[in-house]
């Protein structure tokens, strides 16, 4: 029997709040598995600062003895910017020093404040980081442009996320419901929500926007007072599992109306459960949002705009089901997990074999 190929995946607890550890929660149990031999190490956990601070060292020590004693052929670190790149720096040493290629998957958004608008004294420690990396896995096209200021083309790989299907809805009736998922901030545009509510409840007064997230929530709910439109607003706090799959069967509109992203889990989640989308033309969101088939796409900040889409079609039962329809095509052609899990592997091979 030929000896599975092992792969060490640095990865987030399972609990933590976020997309990455939304991508990864799909590799559980998945082909991936059957295919490769996986070594999970955490690295990161919500938490007060000693909490991360522990959980960081732990997997570093964890890191140490697997490079050590499981000797894996292959890392595939899951990282971002802000803390998470520094997080990422003694995991990218300690593989080039074992001599292990490492695979760099990138989420996040943030390249401006990382290395674009950075001091040069950043920029170079982020260019030495980054060129001891064996591969890199970025997450659409336009960011693999903007990646190219620091990483050579020819070492990127575009990986979109993936979404995983849920047929049988019943969306003939409309609930007036508007989600978002996500962290609540002013980057996610969850300040404009407020603007957007107050408009679209103009027209449609029985509107229902539910914000559920971590975050800035008492100054989003104190602006909504302000405006007279908190009735409007609901809160749940975090979601997952049934609770999140509830609210996604419930809604007639996922909206997220963000400033910078790569390639939202949230909208991908939104249309594998058959919602229209009304979002901003920015990072890979254009890939999957088409104008006019499954939903909107404005500039952000574009109040007038999101206004106008959102009610179009939460007053037009055509419009808002044929849509959702076609998130659901787009899904199961392009971004199920089979094929982002295929893709995956072919990164894993060219490593192998180079």
């Amino acid at each position: 029997m030929q000896k599975k190929t092992k792969v060490c995946m640095i990865v987030q607890n399972k609990m933590v709040k976020g997309g990455i550890a939304a991508v990864v929660s799909g590799y559980y149990g998945s082909k991936l598995e059957q295919d490769y031999d996986m070594i999970y190490v955490e690295s990161y956990k919500d938490g007060g600062k000693l909490t991360k601070l522990f959980k960081g060292i732990c997997g570093y020590f964890h890191f140490a003895k697997v490079l050590l004693v499981d000797s894996p052929d292959i890392v595939h670190m899951h990282s971002s910017f802000g803390p998470s790149f520094y997080r990422s720096l003694p995991f990218i040493y300690m593989s080039s020093w074992a001599k292990k290629p490492m695979i760099n998957h990138i989420h996040g958004s943030e390249f401006d404040k990382l290395y674009t608008n950075a001091s040069e004294r950043k920029k170079k420690l982020v260019r030495k980081a980054w060129s001891k990396c064996a591969r890199f896995i970025v997450l659409s096209e336009s960011w693999k442009e903007r990646f190219s200021e620091v990483i050579p083309t020819e070492k990127m790989t575009v990986i979109e996320n993936y979404s995983i299907v849920k047929d049988g809805i019943d969306r003939s009736l409309c609930h007036n419901q508007v989600l978002f998922l996500g962290a609540i901030n002013q980057m996610k545009g969850c300040y404009d929500m407020v603007d957007v509510t107050k408009r679209v409840a103009e027209v449609v007064p029985d509107v229902k926007m539910v914000v559920a997230g971590a975050g800035e929530i008492e100054q989003v709910t104190s602006k909504a007072t302000a405006e007279g439109v908190a009735g409007h607003f609901v809160f749940p706090g975090w979601v997952r599992g049934e609770q999140k799959e509830k609210l996604l069967k419930e809604s007639d509109i996922f909206f997220l109306p963000s400033y910078t992203e790569g390639m939202p889990m949230s909208v991908l989640d939104a249309m594998g459960y058959g919602l229209p989308i009304v979002s901003t033309n920015v990072g890979g969101i254009p890939r999957i949002v088409h104008e006019g088939e499954n939903g909107f796409l404005r500039e952000p900040g574009d109040m007038t705009g999101f206004t106008e889409k959102i009610i179009k079609i939460l007053t037009d039962d055509s419009m808002r089901q044929n849509m959702g329809e076609q998130s659901l095509k787009i899904v199961k052609e392009r971004y199920s997990l089979e094929k982002h899990i295929e893709e995956i592997e072919k990164v894993y091979e060219g490593v192998i074999c180079k």
